[in-house]
This record gives structure tokens, sequence and C-alpha cells, in this order.
């Protein structure tokens, strides 16, 4: 993983001074930062994130390794993806869904349809958002997913993630889970750094990380 392409501590200085309740997070949780992946190349990086989709860490790293494995140098590529049969893909352990989505992803992403790491860091986050969810099986989950830890994009706030809901009804000490409306009107006042504020938002999910 790399440095993040924004500044952290101007980050957690904005977060802590614009909400109390996040600040007394932040200080229990300690100097952990967020990392960005070191992936430049887009069809990777959305084939991992459908290797990854609704699986455990353990199992998703599995099979994404065995998927890396059918290819040169173990690097997964477009060009390539689309020489596999479908049964090649689905030897690594890839479901039928999941299969259909990393080849279509290598279709679009030869065609141009999915945009080049270049041609996305020119289009704003939405933009970018509604290019990736052209790709079977890619939605806005993912998009985001691949905005703030590929592209490392400062404000992106992932409101339907169940970890961030937990998180915020942590932080902020909601009886109930928060829903995606409710997520974003909490979390308005964290602009322009919500990605940062996301990822406090997922360790706040985790009760060790209240135990410190």
């Amino acid at each position: 993983m790399s440095r993040l392409r924004f500044n952290w501590a101007e980050a957690v200085a904005h977060l802590s001074s614009n909400c109390r309740d996040l600040a007394i997070f932040i200080d229990i949780f300690g100097k952990a930062r967020m990392r960005q992946s070191d992936s430049s190349d887009v069809f990777a990086a959305l084939a991992r994130a459908i290797a990854y989709q609704q699986l455990s860490g353990k199992a998703a790293g599995t099979i994404h390794g065995r998927f890396e494995q059918l290819f040169t140098d173990g690097r997964p590529t477009a060009l390539e993806t689309v020489e596999l049969s479908f049964d090649q893909l689905r030897s690594v352990g890839l479901s039928r869904a999941k299969t259909l989505s990393i080849k279509d992803l290598a279709e679009k992403c030869l065609s141009g349809t999915v945009p080049s790491r270049g041609r996305l860091g020119r289009l704003n986050d939405d933009q970018v958002i509604e290019s990736l969810c052209q790709v079977r099986g890619i939605g806005p989950w993912t998009a985001q997913m691949y905005l703030m830890f590929d592209m490392g994009r400062p404000d992106i706030m992932p409101a339907a993630d169940l970890g961030v809901q937990k998180g915020v009804r942590a932080v902020y000490r909601l009886e109930q889970l928060p829903g995606p409306e409710e997520v974003m009107e909490r979390t308005r006042h964290l602009k322009p750094f919500r990605t940062a504020a996301s990822w406090y938002f997922w360790r706040a999910s985790e009760p060790v990380n209240w135990e410190k």
C-alpha cells in the first residue's frame, strides 16, 4: 500500500475540530492511518474489487490469488482476460456472476467504455461512479471503494456501507442503525475529508478499537 494523495494530518485536524464525538474516537484509536493501493491499472484494481465482493477477506484473498496465477507474471490484464474461457475463470473459485462481471469489465476496458486511469483522473467523483457502474456487477459501493483506495479521493462517504453505518451509530451513540440518508446528514459537516471520516467509522464499528 502507498501513501495517500491527500494530507492525512490536515484531514484528521479538520475532523477533530469539526466533530467532538469523532475527535474523542480518534484520540482513543491512536495514530494508525488509512493506506492507499499501489495499483495503477484500472482493470486489475476493479477485478480485485469484484473478486472480493460479499466475501470474507481470507476467502476472497485465496480466490483472487488463484485468479492472478492465470496471468503472465501474476498480473491480471484485460487483454489476457478476454482470451480466457469462462470455465478457466470459474475454476479459480469465482462465482458465475463474478466471472461474467470480470469478463464484461475486460471488454469494456479494452473498448474504452471504462476510461483509462488518466481519463478517470479528469472526472469528478460522480462521473467516475457513473463510468464504472456501466460494468456488470459494479455498483456505487464498488466505485466508491475505487475512488477512496485507488484514486485517493478525499471526500467520499459510502453511506450505504454497513460498517460505516455501524461506526456512525457507535461514534454518535445512536440507539438505531442509521440509514444512508441519516449517515449523509450526520456527516455533512465533515466535508471535504469524508474519506478519512469513513475510515474512522469503519474502525469505530470494531468494538476492540473502543477498548484501548
